[in-house]
């Protein structure tokens, strides 16, 4: 007698993909022009069709432990593709978004993160720590110069960002084993360790990006806003341990390497989120396609970057009944940005990272490139 495979399929799961940016998941009518047309499909990991039709299913589990979900980057190219205006490319971005809630540390965060109704609460969180623990008490009457320290203390400051920071990388690393043990149980057992190298190489360039042909300004506008950031939180981090150990004192001298260095990093990241923005804006069909998720980082992470350049502007010009304000709405985003990172879009660097090296086969990843025209796939030329 022939075995029978019954297929239970997760109905709140089908929903939750089309409400996270998947709503024309129904459309697909399985014609594979998407796998087709996308420059980082592959032979022995295809997408998205096949993530296409175990969405459409509701196949929940299979998808959580797919590492050829964070191989695809939503170029756009196969969604401008799609016969059926299918979205295959949003339908995949929604998919990582349930991947992050799945493995989220603890779960109920990765929830509320994605959650609109619950972004007064995920504002307010930051503003009552940075009131109770940097501002309390609150100074009354004129202050005796213009230094942050002055109604932000720097001790305080540096104790919870690094608090916050040691907390967020627990969640972080708590989240990236689950997901590993998921990718291990699918089969996925490439090296991490040798793979680390090449693959932070890969993503620090953001060369995937450069093949993206529909919309041109997702690559410079990635890259700027990775680079501007990853720059800003190293010299962040070195600035606050060099004045936690009295080598350093804030403020910097205006011509300070470091304060030259953090304003280039900030300026950096302010024109990579203008792009991404106007983009979006610009671009119908990305702005359609945008979700809650998609913008609730970028927004935090613009204003972060905007406030922080008007703070030492306001500063410097000895502007006092603004500098403190709009001070504390820069620290209010930048410590919603900690908070919330292993459970924003934020966390993709680490699941990609973690999907990226356990597909990671010798020196070559699992992608695809393009020679004359046609298709090769590199992790079948073996050395």
């Amino acid at each position: 007698m022939a075995s029978t495979l019954l297929v239970q399929p997760d109905t709140k799961f089908i929903r939750d993909v089309m409400q996270s940016g998947g709503g024309d998941l129904k459309k697909c009518y399985q014609c594979a022009t998407c796998t087709s047309v996308c420059e980082l499909s592959t032979e022995s990991r295809p997408f998205p069709r096949k993530q296409m039709v175990e969405a459409q299913w509701g196949l929940k589990q299979p998808l959580m432990a797919d590492p050829a979900v964070w191989l695809c980057h939503n170029c756009g190219d196969c969604t401008a593709k799609c016969p059926r205006d299918a979205r295959p490319g949003q339908v995949m971005g929604a998919i990582r978004g349930e991947v992050i809630k799945q493995y989220a540390f603890p779960r109920f965060m990765g929830t509320l993160v994605s959650s609109p109704g619950a972004l007064p609460l995920l504002l307010a969180l930051p503003v009552v720590i940075l009131l109770a623990i940097a501002v309390w008490p609150v100074h009354a009457g004129p202050l005796p110069g213009w230094e942050f320290a002055f109604m932000f203390p720097q001790a305080r400051l540096e104790t919870l960002f690094f608090t916050v920071g040691t907390l967020v990388g627990f969640a972080f690393a708590v989240g990236a084993v689950r997901f590993l043990w998921a990718l291990r149980a699918s089969g996925a057992d490439g090296p991490i360790l040798p793979a680390l190298a090449p693959v932070l190489t890969e993503i620090a360039t953001h060369r995937k990006f450069s093949k993206c042909t529909i919309d041109k300004n997702r690559y410079p506008g990635h890259l700027l806003v990775f680079s501007g950031f990853v720059g800003l939180g190293v010299v962040g981090t070195v600035i606050g341990i060099g004045t936690m150990l009295g080598v350093m004192h804030t403020p910097l001298p205006t011509f300070s390497p470091f304060k030259v260095f953090a304003n280039a990093c900030a300026l950096l990241a302010f024109v990579g989120a203008m792009l991404l923005i106007a983009s979006r804006i610009k671009n119908r069909e990305a702005r359609t396609a945008s979700t809650y998720f998609d913008w609730f980082f970028l927004l935090v992470l613009a204003n972060a970057v905007i406030t922080g350049i008007l703070s030492e502007a306001l500063r410097l010009a000895q502007n006092q009944a603004w500098m403190y304000p709009v001070y504390f709405v820069h620290l209010t985003m930048i410590l919603a940005l900690f908070l919330y990172a292993p459970y924003s879009k934020f966390a993709h660097l680490v699941y990609r990272t973690v999907a990226l090296a356990a597909t990671w086969e010798g020196r070559k990843p699992l992608i695809a490139t393009q020679d004359s025209g046609s298709k090769e796939t590199l992790a079948d030329d073996r050395s």
